[in-house]
């Protein structure tokens, strides 16, 4: 296989099931954390290897080296193997999952993006999503019973009990401390602010053809999704929070070994669900309008990315990314894409108006 942010938390889950399975791993593609990802090739030994940077290439243990974008184009259109799994990070994941699908490769889609911005010019029948709600979604499917509508859980991120009064003056520090678990710093922040789970609302849309779908807040990160039927009655998918489960079913297709621990009921104590509050996540009030037009996802995700990043300068305030982001999707509110260039085009458009 292909994996693309081999070093980021994804992809390291992707190498230790791949080791767990026995299966080969021919490219490996990462940014700029030299160190693991000269680790990895030491365990995996890949053919080919693409970093982010082109001055980094003799820092890599490898004598397959390539770097850019277009380098990583190169190795998915070059490789012998069908399955890409794409856990880059942002819009830059866009083109490698366009690239894969052109190819007739398989991808296993970690990166949110690809369908959050271009869900109308990516061919679904090739995507297996690699996303414990999503993939919660799939499981719990029956094609005997008539669904009503989808929901799935957020954690509610490092402020979820924070007073409101101070969310204006929160650190960096204290957004990238999620209360579950660890991850990168973008999609930290993004669940903070809720964002992350709007990307997933607008994915569980174009992977499943629905508009009911909806969202809400257990604690502890044990519920993932739920299928809520005609005839009153609503399937949860509960399963310890670790993304190996839905990588290995993307990997293998089918799994029967054991992959987590069991969750045990009775160590839980109670669960918790909370409703998500607009106060508290402003950015929650744009749901029902990326539902009815999706293709605004692109000015979402832009306006997120850009926002999200004068943040981690800090350049803005923790609060003012919400803002950003709401103001970009009311500017640009009567776009209509009608090719995978426009797109590209709205992207730097809006990228544009929020570095003003």
């Amino acid at each position: 296989m292909i994996v693309l942010g081999s070093t980021g938390s994804i992809g390291v889950n992707t190498l230790i099931i791949a080791k767990k399975f026995n299966l080969n791993i021919d490219v490996l593609v990462a940014g700029s954390n030299i160190d693991l990802l000269n680790k990895q090739i030491q365990d995996v030994q890949p053919t080919y290897v693409v970093i982010a940077k082109e001055e980094d290439i003799s820092k890599v243990n490898h004598h397959n080296v390539y770097a850019g974008e277009n380098e990583i184009l190169n190795a998915i259109e070059n490789s012998k193997s069908n399955l890409v799994v794409n856990a880059l990070v942002g819009f830059l994941g866009l083109k490698p999952t366009l690239k894969a699908i052109e190819c007739k490769k398989r991808v296993a889609l970690a990166n949110k993006e690809s369908l959050v911005v271009a869900g109308a010019f990516v061919d679904k029948s090739f995507i297996t999503p690699i996303d414990s709600e999503h993939f919660g979604l799939w499981y719990l499917l029956d094609e005997n019973k008539s669904i009503d509508s989808m929901t799935i859980t957020a954690s509610g991120g490092s402020f979820r009990d924070l007073p409101l009064n101070k969310l204006k003056d929160v650190s960096i520090e204290e957004a990238l401390n999620h209360p579950n678990w660890s991850m990168g710093n973008k999609i930290t922040i993004d669940s903070a602010t809720m964002t992350n789970k709007l990307f997933e609302i607008l994915e569980a849309k174009w992977l499943f053809d629905t508009n009911n779908i909806d969202a809400i807040i257990e604690t502890k990160s044990i519920i993932h999704a739920m299928i809520n039927f005609k005839d009153g009655s609503t399937t949860a998918h509960l399963a310890n929070a670790s993304m190996q489960l839905p990588i290995a079913y993307a990997l293998i297709g089918k799994v029967d070994e054991q992959i987590l621990s069991p969750v045990n009921l009775l160590e839980l104590s109670h669960l918790e669900f909370r409703e998500i509050d607009i106060k508290r996540y402003p950015i929650w009030s744009i749901k029902d309008k990326l539902l009815k037009k999706p293709e605004l996802g692109v000015v979402l995700n832009a306006a997120n990315e850009i926002a999200v990043e004068k943040f981690l300068n800090k350049e803005i305030k923790f609060t003012d990314i919400s803002n950003i982001t709401i103001d970009a999707i009311n500017k640009f509110d009567d776009i209509n894409p009608k090719t995978i260039e426009d797109i590209f085009n709205i992207d730097k458009e809006v990228r544009k108006y929020c570095n003003a």
